[in-house]
């Protein structure tokens, strides 16, 4: 696995899914996936076990935007600059849906911001897929410009 086409397929791919997000977020505020309010919640929550201060809603809300890329883009290297890498992004991508709606949850930061309806749990997978693939196909084309 090179690291650089990795890194860039991966972060590709996190980028893709927070505009997701964010954009449907604002087209449907019924039943888009919240992932920014599970973030900042766990954000909010990993801060009062430091017992360190909570920040502002501006400020949480940019830390968790920016840790969300950060994570996303790490998780999507995974898919690699190898021969396979479409239908990796395919399955990490999947997988990273199917935990973001069964997850939450469990770990305490509520369900309903990926669970509302049948259609957000959807989306929420839809999504996290769509990033896995935009890695993988960005991780294929940089293998195919390589001399």
């Amino acid at each position: 696995m090179k690291l650089l086409p990795s890194l860039a397929a991966g972060f590709a791919g996190a980028v893709a899914l927070t505009a997701l997000h964010e954009t449907a977020r604002r087209l449907r505020p019924h039943d888009a996936p919240r992932m920014d309010v599970l973030g900042e919640r766990g954000l909010r929550k990993i801060l009062r076990l430091a017992d360190l201060p909570q920040p502002a809603e501006g400020v949480a809300y940019t830390a968790t935007m920016l840790g969300d890329i950060l994570s996303n883009g790490l998780y999507y290297t995974l898919v690699g600059s190898g021969k396979h890498s479409l239908p990796r992004g395919l399955l990490l991508g999947a997988v990273a849906g199917a935990g973001g709606v069964l997850l939450p949850g469990p770990l305490g930061l509520g369900e309903a911001p990926s669970n509302r309806t049948p259609q957000t749990q959807a989306m929420t997978v839809a999504w996290y897929t769509v990033g896995g693939l935009v890695a993988g196909a960005v991780a294929r084309a940089l293998r195919q410009r390589r001399p």
